[in-house]
């Protein structure tokens, strides 16, 4: 592990509350020292420290974003410092593009979902989302349907935090206080079926109430004027939800049927969370359009991605259509660089092998869970769970002392306690969720669920 000289926690602590404003984040509340800040100093393999010193398993990978742990550095400095030898920035602009780019687009349309060649680079997810929008615009108004303006999203779904791409997002407390949406959009239905009659248990029965839904809502709306529906192969908001079999397969024939485009937001869900390289495909879903971002740098730098289909690009492409769109940092030669080291990397050392081969271990250890009182409900699929909690009133809502005492308190400050860095979502539906490293081995699994179990008995003690 690479050394560092270590600036006092207290000093880091007390500068961030002086000068550095977080995302998602009540600011004022890290006290005027900023006592109540947790600082990472360093990472190795699948942990990281705390400016304190204190060893923690990343069960989030830094937000889903290094799937390859934090022992690659040295390969990555290797890529970042060839790349800014020979060129530290040129602009994907204006009929202009640089090597590491175009390759690193090539690459991608190698592993992408059938039919998916072409990639536009951002820097982050939203950056990929709000490209999605104006690329399916695009694609009507030049097929003679500009009044192709509405999307549809699912009911709790998280696209981003950029004005168009919060408009596709089913949060009224992050949407409101930034007015009317840029995109007119319609929510229905996201596919958790947690708490539904037990006839939905039968996956052929929910996915048809749930196309016939979608079907419905599309005719209310008038189907000419959808411009795309946008959904991830699973759900992260709402704690990891997955979809019926035959689910992805009926929003292509829908998509089809009303000339709409279908995006995947795969932001999450790519780069081998699901075991797949893009996890729409462990479900057959059959896109126009996917977004990327996290997973394609492992969190070794930042950038974003919005991968087109042949048809849509044949529409867009035609001889005088302009794509009025741009980013000055997209396709960025170090990112670019960072993210084909990284696929290099993931085939190289088998990385999708290992989800693949645990992944079934770790879905027994998260079910086993499910026995527990403050667990209502376990779902996920490859190396991404997690555990929805039922509190203390009639039909499994917390009050308002009990969410406080365990949603607020106990359950975070136990996980960190215990060493393990996990989401705890304290909403209408509180939520546990991990998403360890890629990387991550049977033990190392073990003791996260081992850590969740101790976690939630004690809580389910409390309740």
């Amino acid at each position: 592990m690479t050394t560092s000289t270590r600036t006092p926690a207290g000093e880091l602590s007390a500068t961030a509350a002086r000068h550095l404003l977080l995302n998602m984040t009540p600011n004022g509340s890290l006290g005027q020292d900023g006592e109540n800040l947790f600082v990472v100093q360093r990472g190795e393999g699948p942990y990281v420290d705390d400016t304190d010193g204190k060893r923690y398993i990343d069960g989030l990978s830094g937000l889903y974003c290094c799937q390859l742990g934090y022992s690659y550095a040295p390969e990555f400095a290797e890529a970042a410092d060839k790349q800014l030898r020979e060129l530290c920035f040129s602009p994907l602009w204006s009929s202009s593009a640089h090597p590491t780019a175009i390759e690193l687009a090539e690459r991608l349309s190698r592993i992408a979902p059938v039919d998916v060649e072409h990639t536009f680079f951002s820097g982050g997810g939203a950056e990929a989302v709000e490209t999605a929008w104006k690329i399916a615009r695009r694609y009507h108004a030049l097929r003679g349907e500009p009044g192709r303006v509405k999307a549809i999203s699912r009911r709790g779904a998280y696209h981003g935090l950029t004005i168009g791409a919060l408009s596709l997002t089913d949060d009224p407390g992050l949407r409101e206080p930034y007015g009317p949406g840029a995109i007119e959009t319609r929510f229905v239905s996201n596919t958790n079926r947690f708490g539904l009659a037990p006839e939905f248990v039968d996956d052929d029965v929910y996915a048809a109430r749930l196309l016939a839904e979608l079907e419905a809502a599309i005719l209310a709306e008038g189907p000419e004027s959808i411009a795309m529906l946008i959904a991830e192969p699973v759900q992260n908001r709402g704690g990891c939800i997955t979809p019926p079999h035959g689910y992805w397969p009926g929003l292509r024939a829908l998509a089809d049927r009303y000339g709409f485009l279908l995006v995947a937001d795969e932001v999450i869900t790519a780069f081998g969370r699901l075991g797949e390289w893009f996890g729409g495909d462990r479900y057959g879903a059959r896109p126009d359009i996917v977004t990327v971002a996290k997973g394609i740098t492992a969190g070794y730098a930042p950038m974003g991605a919005t991968l087109v289909s042949n048809g849509v690009v044949e529409v867009i492409n035609q001889p005088g259509a302009v794509l009025n769109h741009g980013y000055t940092f997209a396709g960025h030669p170090l990112s670019a660089a960072i993210a084909l080291r990284s696929l290099e990397i993931m085939e190289r050392d088998r990385i999708l092998d290992n989800v693949r081969g645990l992944q079934d271990h770790l879905a027994g250890r998260m079910a086993s869970l499910a026995d527990l009182p403050i667990v209502g409900d376990v779902r996920g699929a490859g190396f991404f769970y997690a555990c929805e909690l039922v509190g203390d009133l009639d039909g499994g809502g917390f009050s308002d002392s009990t969410r406080a005492r365990l949603i607020t308190d106990l359950i975070p400050r136990r996980l960190r306690e215990a060493g393990l860095l996990a989401r705890v979502y304290n909403r209408t539906a509180p939520l546990v969720q991990i998403a360890p490293p890629l990387i991550s081995d049977r033990h190392l699994l073990d003791r996260i669920a081992d850590i969740l179990a101790d976690t939630l008995d004690e809580a389910s003690a409390r309740l």
